[in-house]
């Protein structure tokens, strides 16, 4: 009864401790694995004593294999084959040649500078081979870096993990048996990963028939029924042959995420739960575990190879993996600097730690305190910076371009046109199939379905563009729309057209009201159809900013003009309410114009999408006896309406 109480309690402590580092990493915005690595370590032997993971003998391993498994699942399910196939060549390059120049480097430092004999030395590089999307993805999302380096360096987490678990097996299974014969090495793993992911293929499609199908099971039971058949999948795959179930969850995940399954968002956050509980139970007993008197007695030389393997090996790598590709130097060095190392990589150590202890094999305590001050130092230097470093970069998504517009309208229309000239991707929804025939007239994507389901945005490619925004000619749906658009994909700029009411009656602080406060779309809607608008531009001089501000929010007052784009920093953006002006910045606005152009109403094609960005002479010349005189007319048509 005491044995089985101890081990209660030693879970007990675990969790707590586990969700207690999660959170206090959640209200400090840093990466959750510096505090579960450090309580960690408070709580074990080298500290208050309170953790003792050897008390749980071989549980340990099943823990440790189940709990990676759903993690590495999870992994897959954030897989998006789109976005893969825009860098796959450098993804593939990443995960073969990377995987290669980070073996042969690491051996390389590990012999040269930390004096590990060269078995030990190639073993260490291959469990260092692998990076974390444990520690990746929560860190993307925390400094929200462009698309296409965040689908990289998730990718590159995912898929890397299985090549790189299975071949630290391989190259241990040859060190345990003496075999050091090249070729069964690499066939061995080609057959694992091969194996593996056709039972993880299969499995993926069965989920989603389950997912698609079986109506009759809760969404609730239906998230468990995924998590029993992934347990059954990756039991299956290590019966057949050992150490393929990593490969075998990653392939479920990928397929699963990528057929289509409704409601798939469900899961993802059941799996996301799972995951967090998962990374916070492993990482405290493996830290707890570390005997951090190893750690100290590696001496410099092994400081020196965790050194080489950051800035001489990861480096390399990436200069050689994104030669061609097409990414901007800036991209590059962020891509060089971010490769944490996680879970994979700790819970493969210490299980090496127990294996080569048991066959007699001296080096498993060093080679575990070796892994993890690889991963210390990653996470601390590369997770504490990483933010910084992109904003130095200017490769946070602040800078991501693209719009999602709901609404087919003639002033969407002709937003969206302009965000199309500047050679930004453009997507537009509607439900109605005849206001969608002027987008697609314009060669602009136009997807005919409700915006209210997640799957049609993630469609569109929410996730990966800088600005949503719904314009319908219904306020009420355009605020529940963004609110979703903003809760479920989060992109950078979320507006929507709506009356403030809506604000008042919500807590949600990430939606913003475009253009001006009291808009009415109809009313604009209708003049662009009669013609009976001119689109202005003028630019803030910081000689006559003060008069400039003060006559343009006079035109917006009374009416005549209605900001609708801003260009900073050689971006358009669309404007917000609170939208506050610089000097240097160039408006885009609408001029009521009461004169009908007879050519656009007698035309059978709707001109608005046509119109050109001009200088408007009455607008530019904000002299004072203008604006005087303007305040006063819009005075009195105040004092007239009340």
């Amino acid at each position: 009864m005491e044995a089985s109480f101890d081990i209660t309690l030693q879970m007990v402590i675990t969790v707590i401790a586990g969700i207690s580092a999660q959170v206090l990493a959640a209200y400090l915005r840093l990466p959750s694995i510096v505090f579960l690595l450090l309580f960690g370590i408070l709580l074990g032997s080298d500290g208050l004593g309170l953790l003792h993971p050897h008390l749980l003998g071989t549980g340990l391993e099943a823990i440790v294999a189940l709990a990676t498994a759903i993690i590495l699942f999870e992994g897959g399910l954030n897989l998006d084959l789109r976005e893969l196939g825009k860098v796959s060549v450098t993804l593939q390059l990443l995960v073969t040649l990377g995987t290669l120049i980070t073996l042969l480097g690491g051996c390389l430092a590990a012999h040269w500078l930390g004096e590990f004999p060269w078995a030990i030395a190639f073993l260490y590089a291959s469990i260092i081979v692998v990076t974390g999307p444990t520690v990746i993805s929560p860190l993307l999302k925390q400094i929200n870096v462009d698309r296409q380096v965040a689908t990289l360096l998730e990718g590159e987490g995912v898929l890397i993990d299985p090549v790189g678990a299975i071949l630290a097996f391989v190259v241990l299974d040859t060190i345990l048996n003496g075999d050091s014969d090249p070729k069964i090495a690499v066939i061995g793993l080609f057959v694992r990963l091969s194996i593996g992911a056709a039972i993880g293929a299969v499995g993926g499609y069965i989920m989603s028939l389950i997912f698609k199908h079986a109506n009759f099971l809760s969404f609730e039971l239906k998230n468990l029924v995924v998590l029993a058949v992934l347990w059954g999948l990756f039991a299956l795959a290590q019966t057949v042959r050992t150490e393929s179930g990593i490969m075998t969850t990653v392939a479920a995940g990928a397929v699963f995420a990528n057929s289509s399954v409704p409601e798939e968002r469900l899961l993802r956050r059941f799996k996301g739960q799972l995951t967090i509980l998962s990374v916070s139970v492993l990482f405290i007993l493996l830290a707890a575990d570390l005997s951090m008197k190893s750690v100290f007695a590696l001496g410099w030389g092994s400081l020196l190879t965790v050194l080489v393997l950051m800035f001489v090996v990861r480096p390399i790598n990436i200069l050689c993996c994104t030669w061609n590709s097409g990414l901007s130097w800036r991209q590059k060095l962020f891509l060089s600097w971010v490769a944490p190392r996680g879970i994979v990589c700790a819970s493969v150590a210490s299980l090496f730690a127990i294996s080569l202890t048991q066959h007699g094999i001296n080096g498993g305590d060093a080679i575990k305190a070796l892994v993890f001050l690889t991963i210390i130092m990653t996470v601390v230097c590369q997770g504490l910076t990483a933010g910084w470093i992109a904003n130095l970069l200017q490769i946070t998504s602040k800078q991501a371009t693209g719009i999602v517009i709901v609404g087919c309208n003639p002033l969407s229309l002709l937003i969206a046109r302009l965000f199309q000239q500047r050679g930004e991707n453009v997507v537009m929804i509607d439900t109605d199939p005849k206001s969608c025939q002027a987008a697609e007239a314009d060669k602009l994507r136009v997807i005919i379905s409700s915006a209210l389901d997640t799957g049609v945005l993630e469609d569109a490619g929410l996730d990966s563009v800088g600005t949503f925004l719904a314009m319908t000619n219904n306020g009420e749906v355009n605020f529940v729309l963004a609110e979703r658009a903003a809760e479920e994909f989060n992109p950078p700029r979320v507006l929507a057209v709506f009356p403030r009411a809506s604000q008042a009656n919500s807590n949600s602080n990430k939606v913003s009201q475009a253009f001006i406060s009291e808009f009415s779309i109809k009313t604009w809607n209708e003049y662009l159809d009669d013609g009976r608008v001119t689109l202005g531009k003028t630019t803030l001089n910081g000689d006559n900013f003060q008069n400039q501000q003060a006559y343009l929010e006079a035109l917006i007052d009374s009416g005549e003009i209605v900001p609708i784009l801003i260009e900073r920093d050689n971006r358009l953006q669309i404007i917000p309410v609170t939208q506050e002006w610089e000097i240097g910045d160039r408006i885009i606005y609408l001029l009521h114009d009461p004169r009908p152009d007879l050519l656009k109403r007698l035309s059978d094609t709707k001109k608005y999408t046509r119109l050109a960005i001009e200088n408007i002479l009455e607008v530019e010349e904000s002299t004072i006896p203008k604006l005087a005189q303007l305040s006063t007319n819009v005075r009195g048509e105040s004092e007239v309406k009340t």
